[in-house]
C-alpha cells in the first residue's frame, strides 16, 4: 500500500513518513504541487495526504488532479491549519475524503489513513509476490518456495517491499536509508549493510550467492525480478 504525503513542511514530511512507513505503508514524498503531481503520475500512490498551503499553488487547485477519477480514483485526505467551515466544505466538494486540522497527531493520521481506505474498499494489502517469493504483508511472514516460512521484522519488511516495488532499478543507499530509519541520523550505510545481510540469510536460497537482493557497489541494492521464478 503506498501513500503519497505532500506537503511543503519537510520536518513535518519526515515525520509522517516514518509515521506511515512504522505501520507499513511505503511513502513517497513531495513538497510542491508540481512535484506531487510527477510523483503521483510515476510512482501511482492508493491514497494521497495533502497539505492546503503549498508554495507553487494552493493545495485544493491540485487536488482534483491527485484524486484522478474513474479506475484511477484515489483517496485524499486533506492537511491544513484551516479549520473554517468553508474551507473544509471546499475540499470535500473539491472530492477530499477527510480534513484533517493541523496541529495532529501521527497516531490520528494513522487512523484516518485506515478509515479512509477502508471505506475505500483497499484497507487490507495483497500479499507480495514476486515468482516463487510470496509474502504476507499483515503477518510478516515471507514463503520461498517449497521453503519453510520465515519471519521478517519491519525494517526487514520495509527494506524488501521498497526494493520490490523498484525492481530491477538500484536504489540508493541514501533513499533506503531515509525510507527505513526516516532521515533522523539514526542509521549509516554499516546498518543497511547489516540489514540486507539479515533479510538475505531469510530469504536468498543460497546468501553467499543471492539471486534476489543485489548489490550494485558503490551505488545501492537492486532486487532483480527476474531472479524469482
Amino acid at each position: 500500500m503506498k501513500v503519497l504525503v505532500v506537503d511543503d513542511d519537510g520536518d513535518l514530511r519526515a515525520v509522517l513518513g516514518f509515521a506511515l512507513r512504522d505501520a507499513g505503508y511505503l511513502v513517497v514524498e513531495a513538497g510542491d504541487a508540481p512535484a506531487a503531481a510527477a510523483r503521483a503520475a510515476e510512482e501511482r500512490p492508493d491514497l494521497v495526504v495533502l497539505d492546503l498551503n503549498l508554495p507553487s499553488a494552493d493545495g485544493l487547485a491540485v487536488l482534483p488532479q491527485l484524486r484522478g477519477d474513474g479506475a484511477q480514483r484515489r483517496p485524499v485526505i486533506v492537511l491544513s491549519v484551516r479549520s473554517a467551515e468553508e474551507d473544509v466544505v471546499k475540499a470535500l466538494d473539491l472530492g477530499a475524503d477527510d480534513y484533517l486540522t493541523k496541529p495532529f497527531s501521527p497516531r490520528t493520521l494513522l487512523a484516518r489513513v485506515r478509515a479512509v481506505l477502508r471505506r475505500a474498499g483497499v484497507e487490507r494489502p495483497e500479499p507480495l509476490q514476486v515468482g516463487d517469493l510470496r509474502v504476507d504483508l499483515e503477518r510478516r511472514v515471507a514463503f520461498v518456495g517449497a521453503r519453510e516460512p520465515v519471519r521478517l521484522t519491519p525494517k526487514e519488511l520495509r527494506l524488501l517491499q521498497f526494493l520490490v516495488a523498484r525492481a530491477g532499478d538500484t536504489v540508493p543507499a541514501e533513499r533506503l536509508l531515509v525510507h527505513i530509519w526516516g532521515g533522523r541520523g539514526e542509521a549509516d550505510r554499516q546498518l543497511l549493510k547489516q540489514l540486507v545481510h539479515r533479510l538475505r540469510q531469510k530469504i536468498e536460497p543460497d546468501p553467499q550467492s543471492p539471486r534476489y537482493v543485489l548489490t550494485d557497489a558503490g551505488e545501492g541494492y537492486r532486487f532483480e525480478p527476474g531472479a524469482a521464478g
